[in-house]
């Protein structure tokens, strides 16, 4: 009778790796279909605004949020933080606009970001170790962080390599820095979520959740990246 049920877990995780890989390619026929017809831009602007609308109705959904609104203290809280979270989000869609009319920056930092992401999710699975913060995240160990950092950095040395036949120091301390900020977008996403009682913020990205789910690694790099090359 155990043997049934171990088969079944199996094929369901299986059947979730390849809804997973066939959504990533999907994404990335999206990518780049939009990158052939100039439409980079307004597809970044597309998946901030999408990320921003998740964000708010999980908010409003969130039924561990409605009860704390008796308390007139955490009501009060939540307001200045929300203010701080719209500011924010502005500037996120803000830095989506124009980061994204720059194809050079946005192909650097998407490599430097899915490396980075399947650098951190592999050699975590497969080295384990310590927790970052199992509260929020039970699955990130600090050995994937250093992993995710690794081949991030990699990947942004790769990148100048592979399109100046040189290489150039500064793209490996961007890929540092992008690297290390997508990960802790990634568990600003995940507090996010732990705050609102909710696993995911979509289910319409099958294997992957919703947009916040997918991107929250672009949450942090997009407005330094911006402020960096204004």
């Amino acid at each position: 009778m155990i043997l049934p049920a171990a088969n079944g877990g199996l094929e369901n995780k299986m059947s979730n790796t390849t809804k997973r890989i066939l959504t990533s390619i999907a994404m990335l026929v999206v990518a780049m279909a939009a990158t052939y017809f100039g439409l980079v831009q307004w597809l970044a602007i597309a998946i901030a605004l999408g990320m921003c609308a998740e964000l708010a109705i999980a908010q409003i959904k969130s039924k561990r949020a409605k009860a704390e609104r008796r308390n007139l203290w955490r009501t009060a809280c939540d307001i200045l933080i929300y203010a701080v979270v719209v500011s924010y989000l502005a500037l996120f869609v803000a830095s989506a606009y124009f980061i994204g009319g720059k194809p050079w920056i946005m192909l650097l930092t998407l490599m430097t970001i899915c490396a980075a992401d399947i650098g951190a999710w592999f050699f975590g699975r497969r080295i384990g170790g310590d927790k970052m913060w199992e509260r929020l995240s039970p699955g990130k160990t600090w050995a994937g962080q250093i992993a995710g950092i690794i081949c991030g950095t990699f990947a942004a040395v790769m990148y100048g390599l592979l399109g100046t036949d040189a290489f150039l120091s500064s793209l490996m301390w961007i890929g540092l820095g992008v690297s290390l900020l997508s990960q802790y977008g990634d568990l600003a996403a995940s507090a996010v979520k732990r705050r609102f009682g909710i696993k995911d913020f979509g289910n319409y990205l099958p294997g992957h959740g919703g947009l916040m789910d997918r991107f929250d690694g672009w949450i942090f790099v997009m407005p330094i990246i911006w402020l960096a090359t204004i």
